[in-house]
């Protein structure tokens, strides 16, 4: 026999509208009231009927994090901090989120479906991880989505993602620029002069930043920007391993070579290991993100450290309401250079003094 609100309310001795209260988190309950509704809840094993009344709030229990790909450790720590603060108390059955991890594959066509879904599924709130594609209609569709999300009371909050005007989205963003500037003028201090850079997708703004933080560098240094020294290619190992291959085939006196992320810093190191070279006795290899295995990496890798999972922590917690947004909307998250083994001088430099 299907349980019933009404049979919840007889249990704990309190009207159905209080029980509805108490399950929908939308109106005030004495703290001893809620524990007697929710203990009955308990007792009789009810189940709220989710789509119904999704339909009857605003939202419902339901929170979408998106991500490019969650086997990828930047994501996974990203995700997993978010999730670990959206639970407690706010929710309607019980007091508890369903977190739903959407994983785009980087497809901007994968992205707007599911943000379209979770609209329909009126999500409690959305978190958008990672770089945004950089494809004007691309775009536009996805601050319509977003705005539609807001508008019917989702809270959507972009983490390591730059802001979407005009939306009421909370960004995060981090300082992509600001990280990668600092990295290839550590590099560039060491006395190199002659620097590969691996590229991540021409299409994403964490590559655009990442890029033009480098090239800053090098403006500043009075180096100049050969575009041979510049290859694309994934947020993977193996477009690490292939375009370490392709930049000395281009210019076989590299003295350094700069990594969009750790995991292409490490298909780097092994395409030169396996090109006879040594790290960093005759080239530097430099990553971003430190994620968990650069520091274990032999030798461990020079690069720089994004606060991950307090920057999702942070995001979680602001999607939940526990957490005031960040005044206009906007925080710059920074990194911070991690200076290891994997660079070094160059070797004349090494030879000279």
């Amino acid at each position: 026999m299907t349980v019933t609100l009404a049979d919840v309310a007889a249990r704990a001795q309190v009207s159905p509208a209080t029980v509805s209260r108490v399950l929908n988190g939308n109106y005030p309950v004495a703290a001893s009231t809620r524990e007697r509704v929710l203990k009955a809840v308990d007792e009789l094993d009810y189940v709220l009927n989710g789509p119904a009344s999704a339909l009857a709030a605003a939202t419902s229990d339901l929170v979408g994090i998106l991500v490019n790909d969650i086997a990828d450790p930047f994501f996974g720590i990203m995700a997993s901090a978010i999730q670990s603060e959206i639970g407690g108390p706010g929710g309607r059955a019980g007091g508890e989120r369903l977190a739903v991890v959407c994983n785009t594959g980087g497809s901007p066509e994968r992205e707007l479906t599911y943000l379209t879904l979770l609209q329909r599924q009126r999500a409690a709130a959305v978190v958008l991880t990672g770089g945004a594609v950089e494809n004007e209609p691309h775009a536009a569709a996805v601050a319509a989505k977003l705005r539609k999300l807001t508008e019917a009371g989702t809270r959507v909050v972009l983490c390591g993602r730059p802001p979407t005007p005009d939306t009421r989205a909370i960004a995060l963003t981090f300082d992509n620029r600001g990280g990668a500037r600092q990295l290839t003028g550590h590099l560039i201090g060491l006395g190199h002069r002659r620097l590969g850079y691996i590229a991540g997708p021409p299409e994403r703004t964490t590559t655009r930043h990442r890029l033009e933080g480098h090239r800053d560098a090098l403006a500043a240094a009075g180096i100049e920007d050969d575009p041979r020294r510049t290859v694309h290619g994934h947020y993977d190992r193996r477009s690490g391993y292939e375009a370490a291959l392709e930049l000395l085939r281009r210019d076989p006196d590299l003295t350094a070579v700069v990594a969009a992320n750790d995991s292409v810093a490490l298909g780097a190191c092994a395409a030169l290991r396996e090109s006879g070279l040594s790290v960093p006795r005759d080239i530097s290899v430099a990553g971003f993100d430190d994620l968990p295995f650069s520091i274990d990496a032999v030798p461990s890798l020079t690069t720089v450290r994004l606060p991950l999972a307090e920057a999702g922590a942070r995001a979680g917690r602001i999607a939940m309401g526990r957490e005031e947004p960040p005044p206009g909307g906007i925080a710059t998250v920074r990194g911070e250079l991690m200076v290891r083994g994997s660079s070094g001088m160059p070797r004349a430099e090494r030879a000279a003094g």
